[in-house]
């Protein structure tokens, strides 16, 4: 991979990535700031705060699809390496979106959608770890916690270096920005799945 296709897939996907869906949306709906509402974040989750559980889909489905897409055309235009570059900057680009002063979601479902693209077994692997934690324990976040934790060994098995190393920065980026989910977790106070956040 060329210095040049490095800085197009990290600008691309950076682009592509910052793209705040979950406020778009909510706006267009007539509900306002999503920042103001339950934990302030601009991701699916805090959409399903609203009540509004089509919107909440339609933002985890627009939020995994940016990633995908930023990955799957660095692809198509370059190589796999490149893919993998696009795939993380599309997650930056939504954890920090310089749209909205760098201030942006936490990354779950945009990760999902590039761990799908650049090896889909290994997203089909995490994105079912998600459904099976959040199925019996009803944490969204702890889901995508053990989901994106266990990413890198399912790359280790079934995909390549890039990938790997690719989904170990975004599981260590995922645990970052869940520091606070993580302490509301460990005292009790994380609200599950379905309940506004107070």
């Amino acid at each position: 991979m060329s210095m040049v296709e490095l800085i197009l897939a990290a600008a691309g996907g950076y682009l592509l990535g910052s793209i705040p869906f979950g406020l778009v949306l909510t706006r267009m709906a007539g509900l306002g700031d999503i920042r103001t509402i339950g934990s302030g974040n601009i991701g699916a989750t805090n959409v399903l705060r609203t009540g509004n559980k089509g919107l909440a889909a339609a933002t985890l489905i627009l939020d995994s699809g940016k990633g995908a897409f930023a990955a799957l055309a660095a692809a198509a235009l370059a190589s796999p390496e490149a893919a993998a570059v696009a795939g993380l900057f599309a997650v930056l680009g939504h954890n920090f979106p310089v749209w909205l002063g760098f201030k942006g979601g936490k990354g779950v479902a945009t990760t999902l959608g590039v761990l799908l693209a650049v090896a889909w077994p290994v997203g089909v692997a995490a994105c079912a770890t998600w459904l099976l934690v959040a199925a019996v324990l009803r944490y969204s976040s702890l889901a995508a916690l053990v989901a994106l934790a266990l990413s890198p060994f399912y790359a280790l098995i079934w995909s390549d270096t890039w990938v790997t190393v690719t989904a170990l920065i975004l599981a260590v980026l995922a645990i970052i920005r869940h520091r606070a989910n993580i302490q509301r977790l460990v005292t009790g106070a994380e609200p599950k799945i379905g309940k506004k956040k107070t």
